[in-house]
């Protein structure tokens, strides 16, 4: 039988007396504190429980030499466009004017609603991440929103997210929040229409950067409401520069001509010249012209040279085989092979009439194969264009 302690005698007769069971909804917790706590004291006294744990004798990692590493390895494995992208306003390639008229704005805080328009890789979207930065400093992506339009164009995100965000007024000193709109002329029209009213309502805490590639999408009642600055493809020399410092950095073995065809290829696109220079580092130990054009998959110049020259000279059928014969072995396209006629046609000695009846015609192939043409009919309708281009340059 097992044997009862004084206390719980204790306990056991007076649970019988009725002041006391009048005031048993208060003494439970009690007991049941009791009955843990003796629980508690059986298991100390046994020795099994009591035996000491070993020390965990595994290092800790605070943290701070592995997130250098993560950083280091973040920064190797990002795409060169990202990790060469302009800091500041002074990094920005080319756009001097516009970058000191902007830098104006900012000194008298006077910063409008902005529209940048151009070509694709002329620096828009980093001249605006450098003004954020200028501004907001390095806690800018907690001030800014930036979207691109071309993924989320409806009415809807103008409604729901640009409105949210230009809703809430900043805590911090500058007055004013900033909202980045990429490739806002693939919105719809009805979205740029809710878009105005937003842009009217909030401006005393927000300014909207509207960056597009073609102004004309963009309709006219933002256009009056925006400052516009025009980018244009970035010159030749200025491409080089940048190009030299990635090559110098990053240890490319690049050749003298293929520093040359990828500036030819990129026509001031410094995003298409940093990717391509990228990609031929990765595919090649030494990049030359031929490993330019391979990696792209554009016709080399000498291959244009001998199709134009077929199609002015050859007989029609010849012609039309060995144009077809390369496309299949090199894997071209008739589109490309117009690019490079086009530049070729230009350099050539060709009497009025003859060029504008090749320029046109190269005009119509390209509609005709972006409208879902056959290539080898639109093949054979470029090949009679060069023979008569031949005809009108004999008669006069």
């Amino acid at each position: 039988m097992p044997r009862v302690s004084s206390h719980d005698d204790a306990f056991i007769k007076t649970s019988h007396n009725p002041s006391i069971t009048s005031r048993l909804p208060f003494l439970i917790p009690d007991f049941l504190s009791r009955i843990l706590y003796r629980e508690l004291l059986y298991e100390m006294d046994s020795d099994e429980d009591m035996r000491p744990i070993s020390p965990i004798n595994k290092p800790i990692n605070k943290g701070k030499g592995k997130a250098t590493d993560l950083m280091h390895e973040m920064d190797e494995n990002l795409p060169w466009v990202e990790k060469y992208r302009p800091v500041s306003l002074d990094d920005v390639v080319s756009h001097k004017d516009i970058t000191s008229t902007i830098e104006k704005f900012i000194e008298k805080s006077r910063l409008p609603h902005l529209l940048f328009y151009g070509p694709p890789g002329t620096g828009k979207t980093s001249t605006i991440l450098a003004v954020a930065r200028r501004i907001y400093g390095t806690n800018y992506k907690k001030q800014i929103l930036e979207l691109n339009a071309s993924d989320d164009r409806g009415i809807d995100v103008v409604r729901e997210q640009i409105k949210n965000f230009a809703e809430t007024r900043t805590l911090f000193s500058k007055g004013f929040k900033l909202i980045i709109l990429d490739e806002a002329d693939m919105m719809t029209t009805a979205a740029q229409a809710a878009l105005r009213r937003v842009i009217e309502q909030y401006t005393k805490n927000v300014r909207f950067c509207i960056i597009c590639n073609y102004v004309n999408k963009i309709i006219p009642a933002i256009q009056s409401r925006c400052t516009r600055f025009r980018f244009s493809p970035l010159p030749i020399q200025e491409v080089e520069k940048r190009l030299n410092v990635v090559i110098e950095t990053e240890g490319v073995k690049l050749t003298d001509d293929g520093k040359k065809a990828l500036l030819r290829l990129s026509k001031g696109d410094m995003r298409r010249a940093l990717n391509v220079l990228q990609a031929c580092h990765a595919a090649y130990d030494l990049t030359g012209e031929t490993e330019v054009y391979n990696c792209t998959g554009n016709p080399q110049p000498a291959d244009i040279a001998t199709i134009v020259n077929s199609m002015f000279s050859d007989e029609f059928t010849t012609s039309y085989k060995m144009i077809s014969t390369m496309k299949t072995e090199r894997g071209l396209a008739l589109q490309d092979l117009l690019n490079g006629a086009y530049e070729y046609i230009d350099e050539l000695e060709l009497k009025p009439n003859s060029r504008i009846y090749l320029l046109d015609s190269l005009a119509t192939t390209e509609h005709r194969l972006a409208s879902g043409a056959n290539e080898k009919i639109q093949l054979t309708g470029l090949l009679g264009a060069f023979k008569n281009a031949v005809e009108l340059s004999q008669k006069t």
